[in-house]
């Protein structure tokens, strides 16, 4: 029998949220320990944005001040981790936001942040694998190999098809496909070579920093400087200014890339070992190492070369060969493709998981919840690799960058509020982290959120909200009327054995053999 309420007024009882894992005909194995989930984070946190971003943004917007964009995103980021490490600790699923907003909100509100999470990561798998096209014919040219002319023609971040881009997509994703012990093996490698990357790129860079490319540290604004004018500086009355004192902040919008990574742990909380604890101890691990690591690198990167000089297509690599010896840069390039690889193999595990759910959920198509030979969710990775590989495709991707911007800070702000709703309406749910001093800290999370996503652009805003009407539509056609909870569908009769629990421990209300 379908219930027919409207999606919002149908939430998800958080004892059936944790059935579904328990339960589940598909589930998901538990191989992640905090230091994998560590790696999982610094695999995708560690890559464009700071092998790119700290260079363009320093170029066209902060100037020197882009370390202090780098320190207001992290601190932005913190507070929302927080929220994000409460909600996974009382929620371990692999819907992350998704969920939350499922069991505080209502099915609506849950479709909508899903739909959110699907524009940001299949946004994040384009634009980065288009910067590692970009990174690999450089790394090419530094070791002398000749690069023919159509590859370098389709390797440019904004320019020509793709082709390479989507290629590195669609074999990330089939290994996605193999399985999370493979690929998590995988990535623990090529995280430690980037790593290695990173800190030559700080300890060669320090020793060829001038001074002199510090002066002035905050460059003074220049009226219509920005390509399109954000929200903020709009209310305000200016006209797309770069640098001066609103450069720093709307640099800080964009930084916030950088730092999407700790908020994927939380999609791969149905695979990690001890979920409660473990989520949240990497989530902020995670983020107090990147902080240290991108201060210093953008530190080192605008005291080598002048600001203006960043703009490139690979700065790091480009101000290092500019300034000390020509191998250093090539070992840059190397760690770059690394990096980058890692960033999209992460983002592809994070989207296979919202897909999982959703599809678990009855959302969308219920085979994306089909748990394949390597116990990974392979029919939602393969459509999570051909929507990433055919968006890599088109040269305008990197555009629309800041969409998965906007589509994390509209995570984190469900995040925050839907911590203290939780308090409120369910206190005695498990937890196995506590956000201090609620409500402050979420609504100084919330605040914070809505101003960087007010320093983000009009034609952001306007594309974001052309996404969340169609995937309105998208719910009113489909989802509603499939919702497993509207429907009352039953769960198996048979719990599996608890070891097979992501949770490793019986859920609450596992007595409940269905929905009620």
């Amino acid at each position: 029998m379908t219930d027919g309420r409207i999606g919002r007024s149908r939430r998800l009882p958080p004892e059936l949220a944790m059935l579904r894992i328990s339960h589940a005909r598909h589930r998901l194995p538990a191989v992640f320990g905090t230091g994998l989930l560590v790696v999982l984070a610094l695999g995708v946190m560690i890559g464009a944005g700071i092998f790119a971003l700290a260079g363009t943004q320093a170029a066209t917007m902060a100037g020197p001040a882009v370390i202090v964009s780098f320190l207001i995103a992290s601190v932005v980021c913190l507070l929302a981790a927080l929220s994000y490490a409460e909600l996974s600790s009382t929620l371990p699923t692999a819907g992350s936001v998704y969920t939350f907003a499922y069991v505080a909100f209502g099915e609506l509100w849950a479709w909508i942040v899903g739909w959110a999470l699907v524009l940001e990561l299949v946004v994040a798998a384009a634009v980065v694998s288009r910067v590692w096209a970009s990174y690999f014919d450089s790394t090419l040219r530094g070791f002398d190999v000749s690069v023919p002319g159509f590859v370098s023609e389709h390797s440019a971040i904004g320019e020509g098809t793709g082709w390479l881009a989507a290629i590195v997509v669609i074999v990330l994703a089939l290994l996605v496909m193999v399985g999370s012990k493979l690929s998590g093996r995988v990535l623990a490698a090529i995280v430690a070579a980037k790593l290695t990357a990173v800190v030559v790129v700080i300890v060669i860079g320090a020793r060829h920093v001038d001074t002199a490319n510090y002066t002035p540290f905050v460059p003074d604004a220049k009226d219509g400087a920005g390509t399109s004018g954000t929200v903020l500086q709009s209310l305000l009355g200016g006209t797309g200014d770069a640098f001066g004192i609103m450069g720093i902040f709307t640099a800080a919008g964009a930084i916030v890339f950088a730092f999407i990574g700790f908020d994927l742990i939380a999609t791969a909380a149905e695979d990690a070992k001890e979920p409660r604890r473990t989520v949240p101890r990497a989530m902020l691990a995670s983020i107090g190492i990147v902080t240290v690591l991108y201060v210093a690198m953008a530190a080192v990167l605008v005291g080598v070369r002048p600001y203006g000089e960043l703009d490139t297509g690979a700065p790091v690599s480009d101000a290092l060969r500019a300034v000390g010896p020509g191998w250093s840069a090539d070992i840059i390039n190397v760690g770059a493709l690394f990096g980058l690889t890692t960033v999209v193999l992460v983002v592809l595990i994070a989207q296979s998981r919202v897909l999982f759910a959703m599809g678990r959920d009855g959302l969308l198509p219920r085979g994306l919840a089909r748990v394949g030979v390597g116990s990974s969710p392979s029919r939602a990775a393969f459509v999570a690799g051909l929507a990433g590989a055919a968006l890599a495709l088109d040269p305008g991707t990197v555009q629309r960058a800041d969409l998965l911007v906007l589509g994390t800070l509209f995570a984190f702000a469900f995040c925050a509020v839907g911590v203290i709703r939780l308090r409120r309406s369910q206190p005695d749910l498990e937890r196995g982290f506590r956000v201090p001093l609620v409500p402050l800290v979420p609504i100084v999370s919330l605040l914070a959120t809505i101003w960087l996503s007010l320093n983000l652009s009009w034609d952001t805003w306007r594309d974001f909200a052309i996404w969340m009407a169609f995937g309105l539509v998208v719910y009113l056609a489909y989802g509603r009327g499939h919702s497993a909870l509207a429907n009352r569908e039953e769960l198996p009769a048979e719990p599996p054995p608890p070891a097979a629990s992501a949770t490793g421990a019986r859920p609450p209300g596992a007595h409940r053999a269905g929905y009620r």
